[in-house]
């Protein structure tokens, strides 16, 4: 495949082994706390709060962060230009919208942040799974025609971002003479991201998109999923690469980390859980039905796969699953994920403040990456690393 973007594809050792990986973090613009399911240990996330995860971050190593979108949500694109000129290097994947925005101004606003951002901008394209919320934002579209709607927006964003006069008179939009006077920071534009479990998802992703997004089930039918969205881009003479959304939960050993996952969801009750699952029944997502199946509301058998574990999706919709244990047991799932060619990984944790550090001190040293973690310096003149003993002696690595 041609690369279409500036970002850099990533090494393989053969077709589908993913040699390097790319990690990405959450910024939780819907709400952060300790516990899932109750106001208690609460966290209020406001601008501050956010800057502090998206510093901490940008200084850890995170290849960039994933904004979320949604009525539940703060509108990420206002958010992400008020943290690009506090960041240095974190990349934003933001959404666009087909059938809420026109592709005129999304191209407009996605090439206004990507030059803000000196190239740091990552698009995902989010196409919408819940009717009701649906309909709240004035789209009353079905399933199939939403996807409609996805590849026409995406064949007049594109155009535009590459610089090119787009007449168009589709189905659903047209356009006369769109053009975008100032062009986006990477060329022809940011990378695409797109998610989507459905038929018609598939064929949007095989044939429009940089790299398909799943949500976190178990290896063997992720390995499914890839496999039938490799199929299908090779048919449409195009390659497109891989990516998997989850949590995690990672302590110094497997037997902390379960412990943080059953702390996780101690407040959590059957009615909060029920009231959940039937919002989650209304959804004509395939990606969510397939997220309800792993645990079917149950909390007996979470643990649907060695360390990956289904409470966060009793109540949370979109990504349900997180990776459980210590460093070398996260470290070795992740490398089942990237064997199957999934190359880079979008995770979370609870608070997502404190979670992003033990990650990135625990985990993200020691991982193949594609991308530089800045190594602290230990010497005592150049700042400090580890309290000091005594008020008198540096700690020694």
């Amino acid at each position: 495949m041609t690369q279409s973007t500036t970002e850099r594809p990533i090494s393989r050792t053969d077709h589908q082994c993913a040699e390097k990986a790319r990690i990405l973090w959450f910024l939780p613009t819907h709400g952060d706390g300790h516990y899932l399911g109750t106001t208690k240990g609460g966290r209020h996330v406001d601008i501050h709060y956010l800057k502090q995860i998206a510093q901490s971050v940008d200084q850890l190593g995170y290849y960039g962060v994933l904004l979320p979108t949604g009525r539940s949500c703060e509108d990420s694109w206002v958010v992400a230009s008020a943290l690009a000129p506090l960041t240095q290097r974190l990349r934003f994947l933001v959404a666009v919208r087909p059938g809420l925005q026109s592709p005129s101004v999304a191209a407009r606003m996605t090439s206004t942040l990507d030059r803000i951002s000196q190239g740091r901008l990552l698009i995902n394209v989010v196409t919408g799974g819940d009717p009701v919320e649906n309909r709240g934002d004035g789209v009353f579209l079905d399933h199939d025609e939403r996807y409609e709607v996805t590849r026409e927006f995406l064949d007049v964003y594109q155009g535009l971002l590459r610089g090119e006069t787009v007449n168009h008179h589709g189905k659903h939009l047209n356009i006369e003479d769109g053009k975008l006077l100032f062009p986006p920071a990477q060329t022809p534009h940011p990378p695409l991201y797109f998610g989507g479990s459905s038929a018609s998802a598939i064929e949007v992703a095989a044939t429009t998109i940089d790299k398909y997004l799943t949500w976190g089930e178990p290896p063997a039918q992720v390995a499914e999923k890839v496999a039938t969205v490799r199929e299908a881009a090779q048919k449409a003479g195009r390659e497109v690469t891989f990516g998997i959304r989850l949590h995690v939960i990672v302590r110094e050993t497997d037997e902390q980390a379960w412990a943080a996952a059953d702390k996780l969801i101690e407040h959590l009750d059957d009615e909060t859980i029920a009231a959940a699952q039937k919002v989650f029944s209304r959804m004509d997502s395939v990606g969510q039905s397939r997220m309800r199946d792993l645990h079917n509301g149950q909390r007996d058998k979470l643990e649907i796969s060695p360390n990956l574990w289904a409470g966060v999706g009793l109540v949370r919709g979109g990504a349900g699953t997180a990776l459980v244990g210590s460093p070398a047991t996260i470290i070795e799932r992740i490398r089942e994920y990237m064997a199957i060619g999934i190359d880079t990984f979008i995770f979370s944790g609870y608070p997502h403040l404190e979670e992003a550090w033990r990650f990135g001190e625990l985990v993200l040293p020691h991982l193949p990456l594609d991308h530089e973690v800045p190594d602290a310096p230990t010497s005592v003149n150049t700042g400090p690393f580890g309290e000091t003993i005594a008020n008198h002696e540096r700690p020694s690595r």
